[in-house]
C-alpha cells in the first residue's frame, strides 16, 4: 500500500494506493473559503492551515484503513511554496518514523502530466503498464494556476519540455481577469460559469506568440487588454455585454492552447496526447482538446476532474508510473523545481 502525501499548496491531501487495486481512497481538505477574502493563496497563512488539517485526515484515513498496512510513503517535494511542502514533508517523516517504512519524493508537475492515465491505471492495473507503452511518447498539456506547459513523455518515461509559458501561466490569466471582472477568488471558475451565457466572438482578445513558430506561450498581455477594455467603457455598456467579454476573454486562453498543442502534436512524432492542471476543468478546454485529438486520429486523455487540482491521489500515482525512486532518510524540498527535476 502507497501512501501519497500532498502539501504543495492550499490543499492539504492525502492517498491510499494499493498496486494490485488502484487508488482506494482520498481524502483532502481544501483552503479555498479561508484564502478568498484575500484573493489569493497567502503562503504563511496556508502553511499553518496544513498543520492543523493533517491530523483530522489521518484520522479519517485510520477510521477506514490500517494505516500499519502502509509499505511506502510518496510526499510532494516541489515545486509549491516552501512552507506548504515543509508541512507535507515533516508528516511524510513522522509516519515513515513510526511506520517503519521509506520515503520517497515526487515532483508535483510530473504527477499532473501522469495523472491522465489514473483511470486507466485503475481499470486493470496487471495491464496498465503494456497498455501505457503502446500510448508513448506522449505530449501532455499541463495547465494549472502557476504553470502552463507542453512536455514530451519517452517510451523510457523521461519528460521533455517542448513550451512553456515566458510571462502569466493560462490559470494567472482566468483568475487576474476575473479579479479585474469583479469576481473575486479564486475567479477562473466563476468566469466560466458567466461564459457559458455570453458569446465567445463578440470581443477580439489578442492571441500571443500564435504567429510564432515555437511552442511557448504569453499571457500577460490578455489581462492588459482586458484592462484597457474595461476602461473605455461606462458600467452600464458593461454590464450589458458582461458575459460577452467574460466568454470572449476565456476563449483567447483556450485557442491559444489548443493550437500550440496542435502545432506540436504537428512536428511531433506522439502516439497519445493528455490534459491535466488545475485548468483542465474548464469544460470548454476539455471539449476543444477532446475535438483535436479526434481530427488527429489520436488517443486523448483527460485527467479526472477530481484529479485536475492539487490532489494526493496523482502523488502516489506518480510512483507507480515511474517506478521506485530515490529513497532518502531526509528529502530537501525543492520549491522551484521544474518539471525535469528527479527529486
Amino acid at each position: 500500500m502507497i501512501l501519497g502525501i500532498e502539501s504543495s499548496c492550499d490543499e492539504s491531501a492525502l492517498a491510499l494506493l494499493d498496486r494490485s487495486k488502484g487508488i482506494v481512497g482520498e481524502w483532502i481538505s481544501s483552503q479555498v473559503t479561508l484564502h478568498a477574502e484575500y484573493g489569493g493563496v497567502v503562503p504563511d497563512l496556508a502553511s499553518r492551515e496544513h498543520l492543523n488539517n493533517f491530523g483530522p485526515l489521518l484520522k479519517e484515513l485510520s477510521d477506514e484503513f490500517d494505516i500499519s498496512s502502509v509499505s511506502e510513503i510518496v510526499v510532494t517535494a516541489g515545486p509549491g511554496l516552501a512552507g506548504c511542502l515543509a508541512m507535507g514533508l515533516s508528516v511524510a517523516n513522522a509516519l515513515s518514523v513510526s511506520l517503519g517504512v521509506p520515503v520517497y519524493a515526487a515532483n508535483h508537475l510530473r504527477a499532473h502530466a501522469y495523472s491522465v492515465f489514473i483511470s486507466m491505471y485503475q481499470d486493470d492495473t496487471d495491464v496498465f503498464q503494456e497498455t501505457l507503452d503502446g500510448l508513448l511518447p506522449h505530449l501532455s498539456l499541463v495547465v494549472s494556476g502557476g504553470n502552463t506547459l507542453l512536455v514530451r513523455i519517452d517510451e523510457d518515461r523521461s519528460l521533455s519540455i517542448l513550451g512553456q509559458t515566458i510571462d502569466d501561466a493560462a490559470g494567472e490569466a482566468l483568475d487576474k481577469g476575473a479579479k479585474l471582472l469583479g469576481l473575486g477568488y479564486p475567479g477562473g471558475p466563476k468566469l466560466e460559469r458567466i461564459a457559458r451565457d455570453g458569446k465567445s466572438n463578440v470581443f477580439d482578445f489578442p492571441r500571443a506568440l500564435i504567429g510564432k513558430p515555437n511552442l511557448d506561450f504569453s499571457f500577460s498581455g490578455l489581462k492588459t487588454s482586458l484592462r484597457y477594455l474595461l476602461e473605455k467603457h461606462t458600467q452600464d455598456d458593461l454590464d450589458k455585454v458582461f458575459a460577452d467579454i467574460c466568454a470572449s476573454y476565456q476563449e483567447a486562453v483556450v485557442d491559444v492552447l489548443i493550437r500550440k498543442t496542435e502545432r506540436a502534436l504537428k512536428q511531433g512524432s506522439f502516439r497519445s496526447i493528455g490534459l491535466s492542471g488545475g485548468v483542465s476543468n474548464n469544460q470548454s478546454l476539455r471539449d476543444w482538446f477532446l475535438d483535436l485529438g479526434k481530427r488527429h486520429r489520436t488517443p486523448s486523455f483527460l485527467a479526472e476532474r477530481k484529479h485536475t487540482g492539487d490532489n494526493a491521489g496523482m502523488i502516489a500515482f506518480s510512483h507507480v508510473f515511474e517506478g521506485a525512486g530515490k529513497v532518502a532518510s531526509i528529502i530537501d524540498i525543492k520549491p522551484s523545481a521544474t518539471i525535469e527535476t528527479v527529486l
